[in-house]
């Protein structure tokens, strides 16, 4: 099977600077690019469709114009395309059952307001059998690099550093299918990984009743060991990967928002499990996906 990343369009600009992020990933893989474009008859036609074009003919002409424009973009990449007569959330996730990741487009709320995600989107990052990353539309290839100097071209830009990717992580337990994606995204990039992890003390009638004192700096040098044990097999594994850690006292969507300013891609968990209300992300994935400037990559994990 032809080793592929997916991204969904649907002409909108979110999903043209979703296609392109997974163009440039799928580069950094040696894969190829999927472009999956899922459409649903509707009475009212979507003011995009053309006056004299059936919403049929609209909708399967939509992925070979996306793979031209996408082969021009970026030479040397096999792009293929196709529509889909299925609703948007059943596609993608029969998508997702394929391909290595699967790259959706999210209409950015300005400066660091993150991401405003739409129910398909929501749906889909929440039961994806695979990775999913969330791309705010009016992002580019020189975004995932430091600054360039003045005099720099485009064709220049990949040569720049990248900048840190940003792992959100929970030691206990530790999430395998988490750490090896984000270890695995920093080697691509020849950058460093930057691990946060925060926590926060028991309450203070937990405190009353301890035995002996919870808090201080035992409680951090606990933290600090299981974060060291939970990435030591992946530093082996990834020796190249410079690795730097934070561990610190606080809420964690907080540290993990804050750390994403400046980074070039965020990697959080998602734990693979069904409540009463369904299958849902965590509140700190939650605040990353709505929150961080950068895009987010979410790893589901047992």
């Amino acid at each position: 099977m032809l080793r592929h990343v997916t991204a969904g369009i649907d002409g909108s600009p979110e999903s043209l600077a979703a296609a392109h992020w997974a163009a440039r990933e799928a580069t950094r893989r040696g894969a190829a690019l999927r472009l999956v474009h899922a459409w649903e008859w509707h009475p009212r036609p979507a003011p995009s469709v053309p006056a004299d074009m059936s919403q049929r003919a609209w909708a399967e002409g939509m992925p070979a114009r996306a793979v031209d424009s996408m082969r021009a973009a970026h030479p040397g990449l096999q792009v293929i395309g196709q529509a889909v007569a299925d609703s948007p959330v059943a596609a993608l996730l029969k998508e997702a059952e394929q391909a290595e990741l699967l790259v959706l487009g999210s209409r950015g709320l300005g400066g660091f307001a993150g991401f405003l995600m739409g129910s398909v989107s929501q749906r889909v990052v929440a039961r994806a059998p695979l990775p999913v990353v969330l791309v705010r539309v009016g992002g580019s290839a020189a975004d995932e690099h430091f600054s360039a100097p003045d005099g720099i071209s485009p064709e220049e830009i990949p040569k720049i550093p990248y900048r840190d990717v940003v792992l959100g992580l929970d030691p206990d337990p530790p999430c395998d299918e988490l750490i090896e994606f984000a270890f695995d995204a920093a080697r691509r990039r020849d950058s460093a990984l930057r691990v946060i992890h925060a926590f926060s003390c028991p309450p203070d009638f937990a405190a009353a009743d301890a035995l002996v004192p919870i808090g201080g700096p035992e409680l951090l040098a606990e933290h600090e060991h299981a974060v060291v044990a939970a990435l030591r097999p992946w530093r082996e594994k990834f020796p190249d990967v410079a690795v730097v850690g934070s561990v610190t006292e606080g809420r964690a969507a907080d540290e993990l928002i804050s750390a994403s300013a400046g980074a070039a891609l965020v990697v959080v968990g998602r734990r693979i499990r069904e409540s009463r209300l369904g299958t849902r992300v965590g509140p700190v994935t939650h605040a990353a996906l709505h929150h961080a400037p950068c895009p987010v990559a979410v790893v589901p994990h047992a």
